[in-house]
């Protein structure tokens, strides 16, 4: 189990002040806040794929935690701010030591607080930890054509698309494209 890692950062914000953003380990008592951010059906199924039952309970993010606590594979973080307070999570699994690479999924931040840097700093964090400190040399993650907001967001912290899927997700009636994205690690 992941209990010591903390990795900061800072944001500009349009005031002119600058934010701490860190990254910690994902504990139990996130729940309460990851619950409240998946506000509808439709967002659950972009955050989660349907992988989680909807609606989200904080008994299926422990579950969640527990699965990931025995996967020597994933770990689940959580963005705080300069407060400590949960603004964003997001989990990193399918770590490959032979081909150094890793999987980010289940990224969602704080819905008060979107538009202001903190998912790109998230993601900032986590890129960092995965190069520098895991010293892999990739990065995955995919995301659904209709959630432009995530998919600018990725591109805007250095990943690009690599695959496109047409109709690939089936949701209610609907069927949405899906993009498979990466960034790498830039020869130093």
């Amino acid at each position: 189990m992941l209990t010591t890692l903390l990795i900061y950062g800072m944001i500009e914000n349009k005031f002119g002040g600058v934010l701490m953003l860190r990254l910690r380990p994902y504990k139990a008592s996130d729940a309460k806040y990851i619950v409240k951010w998946i506000t509808d059906e439709r967002l659950h199924a972009m955050w989660s794929a349907n992988k989680l039952p909807y609606p989200l309970t904080k008994e299926a993010l422990k579950e969640y935690q527990m699965n990931y606590e025995k996967d020597d594979r994933g770990w689940i973080f959580t963005a705080v701010d300069e407060k400590g307070a949960p603004v964003g999570h997001l989990l990193m699994s399918k770590a490959d030591y032979e081909q150094e690479s890793i999987h980010f999924g289940f990224i969602v931040v704080d819905p008060t607080i979107r538009k202001k840097g903190y998912g790109r700093e998230m993601l900032k964090l986590a890129i960092k930890y995965v190069f520098e400190i895991m010293n892999m040399k990739k990065i995955t993650l995919g995301v659904f054509g209709n959630n432009q907001a995530a998919h600018n967001c990725y591109k805007a912290v250095g990943f690009v698309d690599e695959t496109y899927e047409e109709k690939k997700f089936p949701y209610k009636e609907e069927r949405w494209d899906y993009f498979g994205m990466a960034i790498y690690k830039q020869n130093e």
